[in-house]
């Protein structure tokens, strides 16, 4: 088990937080063609074993999760069917008061019945419910050791909650305790042991969700079960005050009063609002779109950090992983091929392969009225790029060391189907 908590430890505290893209969900169809691609890679590829250094699953996640990135901007700049130009010029939303509110746009680039600009005037962020519990002595045990219950009720379910108190807990180990068995319950709610400043510590239960519908008064309520003890217990954690009510968002949209249950909602499913802070009173934010050359620029560098994302994860691991000069020499073939090209419009390409822009140049070239022949070559250098980071996605395990068993006979090896990913198969096994 330690090597499969290796590899999904890494994950989660490296990409859990990422946001997740319209563009990583799939038709069935696609994830069959993936699914055969990969049969057959494994059909025709050699047998071998990995070499299981410390970071070769980190490496192989790494590549997995850059190539993703890549196929995700590739996509989401091709959304436009008519006119290469169109790939780039896919619309950005902007807000004058970023720290306030923040914008993305979501819409249909071809949708010319669509807001181009509103107001937003925020009055009231939503809010998460928090019950804070007492500050006890850290070292000491308020209560005596037994068995106690409690019962936690939230919108739609109660859940009897039970828990052990041992003579050599202290209120630190009981509060941890009840902690984890919170958090760990999975019905939308996060729970931590906090500190003051004369070091007592208290339990906090925070609801995962914001805001609340009309009629509720709480989003969880926590009492003890009838015992005396467990009465008693419930008295002094003080895990049943409520220290912050949960409140929904009230914002002004050009000037008409509007709610929300969270911080992160849409307007006509063309835009994606994020509440960050409170307006000051009579100052709205103006939410509108990028002008072209701005937009275009700015999807031009979101391509490029995707490109120079993947060499770095290359170089990152050149040390360690011998083989990852293949990824790097894949890769970065995409901007040496296009390499005169891409620097008449400002894209200059370094020795290493990164990619630098001038953005005065690049905002000339693609403000000029023969835009469509400049951006033609970055049409050509996104669709290889994406050919490359697809073929490492599908077998990223090509670029890690690993030691050559024996190869299969030409022409008369079977496919093995229950071998579908060598990536996989080390996410799970450390003897694939």
């Amino acid at each position: 088990m330690a090597a499969i908590d290796t590899a999904y430890n890494y994950y989660l505290s490296t990409y859990a937080n990422q946001s997740v893209s319209r563009y990583d969900s799939h038709k069935k169809s696609e994830l069959r063609n993936i699914y055969n691609t990969i049969v057959k890679i494994n059909k025709d590829s050699p047998l071998y074993k990995i070499k299981h250094s410390g970071d070769v699953q980190k490496f192989a996640i790494d590549i997995k999760e850059s190539t993703r990135a890549i196929k995700n901007v590739v996509a989401s700049l091709s959304d436009a069917e008519e006119g290469i130009g169109n790939a780039f010029q896919k619309k950005i939303a902007v807000s004058s008061q970023e720290d306030i509110v923040s914008a993305d746009y979501i819409g249909n680039n071809k949708n010319s019945e669509e807001m181009d600009s509103f107001l937003v005037e925020v009055k009231a962020v939503a809010a998460s419910q928090i019950n804070l519990g007492n500050f006890l002595d850290k070292n000491h045990l308020t209560l005596k050791p037994g068995s106690y219950s409690f019962d936690l009720e939230n919108t739609t379910s109660t859940y009897e909650f039970q828990f052990n108190i041992n003579a050599d807990d202290t209120n630190y180990t009981t509060q941890n305790k009840l902690a984890n068995l919170i958090s760990n319950a999975d019905i939308g709610l996060k729970s931590s042991v906090i500190e003051d400043e004369n070091g007592l510590s208290a339990l906090q239960i925070e609801s995962v969700s914001t805001g609340i519908t009309p009629g509720e008064s709480f989003l969880f309520s926590i009492f003890p079960q009838g015992t005396r003890d467990s009465m008693a217990a419930v008295e002094a954690l003080g895990i049943n005050h409520v220290s912050q009510e949960a409140q929904n968002a009230v914002f002004l949209l050009d000037g008409i009063e509007r709610s929300s249950h969270s911080n992160t909602f849409t307007i006509n499913h063309a835009f994606e609002l994020t509440l960050h802070g409170i307006s000051e009173e009579g100052n709205p934010a103006l939410i509108g779109f990028k002008t072209n050359a701005d937009a275009m620029t700015e999807n031009i560098q979101t391509l490029v950090d995707s490109y120079n994302s993947i060499l770095h994860t290359a170089s990152k691991y050149s040390n360690s992983q011998h083989q990852s000069v293949k990824l790097y020499r894949d890769m970065s073939s995409t901007a040496f091929a296009f390499q005169n090209s891409l620097e008449s419009i400002g894209l200059l390409v370094s020795e290493n392969g990164e990619i630098s822009i001038d953005k005065a140049l690049l905002t000339e070239s693609v403000s000029e009225e023969n835009s469509e022949e400049h951006l033609s070559v970055l049409n050509d250098f996104k669709n290889l790029l994406n050919t490359k980071a697809n073929n490492a996605s599908l077998d990223p395990m090509k670029y890690v060391d690993k030691i050559i068993v024996t190869y299969k006979n030409p022409g008369k090896n079977l496919v093995t189907p229950y071998i579908t990913s060598i990536y996989s198969g080390m996410m799970m096994d450390r003897y694939c």
